[in-house]
Order: C-alpha cells, then structure tokens, then sequence
C-alpha cells in the first residue's frame, strides 16, 4: 500500500465491481484509503475481488444485487447508506441495427445503466448532503457524446446519465456533493471481444483502446479532494475521439 492515502476514513460502493473499469476503480480507491463495498451479482467473483484488496492491506467487503430487480436495488441502497463515495459503473451494451433490439432488451438497458444509477443517487446524494459532502462518480461512454452507428439504444442511456450527471450536481453540490462522469473510450473489458475493444480503438486520435486502470485512476482523482472544485463535469477519456 504506497498510495498517498488521501480516502483514509471513507467509504465507498462500487457498482459493478467484480470485472472492468468497476474493479480497477473498486482497486483504486482501497488503495487510497477507502473502505469498499464491492458490489456484483456473482458472489464467487466479488470475494476474489474483496480478498485481493485485503491481502493488499485494504478494506473492503461484498455486497450483492441485481440492479435491475427493484427490491435488490433498493437493499444494496440500504447496505451502502453511510457511504461517502459512490461509483455508478455497473450496466452493459448493445450495439445492432436500431430495428435489431427487442424491447426486453431495450428495457434492461435503460433499467440497468439509467434507471438504477438514478436511484442509488436517490437513495444516497441526499444522505451525503445532510452529513455536508461527498462524492458521485458515474461512468459514461463516448458514445453518450457523439454519434456512432448501431449505438442509438445505448448510446441513449450514457446520454441520459451524462445529463443527470449536470443536473445532481446542481442539485446536491451546493451541500458540498460533488457529481462528476467520465465519459471512457473504448477499454480492454469482458463485455465484448478484445477485437472489437482494438477496432474502435482504432478510430481515436492515440489509436489504442485503453486498460480499465487507465479509467480507474481519472475515478480515484475525482472522488478525491484534488478534485474539490470539480462539479457537473463530463471528463472525456476516450484517447481524444470526441475531438475529432
């Protein structure tokens, strides 16, 4: 543990926590101090996760939930009241033909990357606000901020999170809670073929998809007081696409 541990005595949840950019962040704010509720819907995965941070003199423990099932959503809420960070980084993606999708499609996405990042904000900014501050981190995409073919559905709910992104902060940072994203490019996940990942990384000025911990340390430095004139900012860190 050489980080500067400049979270000593936070908490944190970590949505989507067991693979990707939720992981690297999950991984990244341990090692600045925080204390981690690592969440995730496979129980095997999320102790793999919570054992590495002990073993590296870190604090964290699991907590599961499907955040398209209301009730679980709700409970994880519940788990993580006290929280002084929050990261909305669990959801998925879907790119076809807008005539492809079917709407039980169409509805877990907007479920899973819009609907349930709304209300754990519901369920937490306010708590924050009352204790006088905190931090909200949501992971967006690119494709919320310029247009890519096949991307309408999901490039619909990375918009939506960018946008309510601005609005909680005008809501909740006048209390002291600060709302960011991150708008990421391409990165090296299980979600989709590493080919995929490497052609779209292709289309960006640095030419290259990047690792999840490229993205966790922009997290970490948010949720940070480095960060603390940092409100309502959508952080572009998509190796310079949403330039060109």
């Amino acid at each position: 543990m050489n980080e500067q541990r400049d979270l000593e005595g936070l908490s944190a949840l970590v949505t989507g926590a067991t693979s990707g950019i939720g992981r690297a962040a999950t991984e990244q704010l341990a090692q600045h101090g925080a204390d981690v509720i690592v969440h995730g819907r496979d129980a095997e995965r999320g102790a793999e996760v919570v054992g590495a941070i002990t073993a590296d003199g870190g604090q964290a423990r699991f907590a599961a939930a499907d955040l398209g099932d209301p009730a679980e959503l709700n409970d994880l809420a519940g788990q993580a009241e006290d929280v002084d960070i929050l990261v909305n980084s669990a959801g998925f993606s879907w790119f076809g033909p807008t005539d492809e999708i079917d709407m039980a499609t169409f509805d877990q996405l907007m479920a899973d990357n819009v609907r349930a990042p709304y209300f754990l904000v519901a369920a937490l900014a306010p708590k924050m606000a009352a204790r006088g501050g905190g931090s909200i981190i949501n992971i967006g995409s690119m494709a919320g901020q310029i247009g890519m073919s096949g991307g309408a559905a999901y490039s619909a709910t990375k918009g939506a999170l960018a946008s309510m992104t601005r609005s909680w902060a005008a809501e909740f940072s006048p209390a002291g809670v600060r709302v960011n994203a991150v708008a990421s490019g391409p990165v090296y996940t299980a979600i989709q073929p590493d080919e995929v990942t490497e052609a779209i990384g292709a289309t960006t000025i640095m030419s290259r998809a990047a690792q999840p911990g490229e993205i966790a340390e922009i997290v970490a430095f948010l949720a940070s007081p480095k960060a603390s004139y940092m409100t309502g900012a959508v952080v572009a860190a998509d190796g310079g696409r949403s330039a060109t």
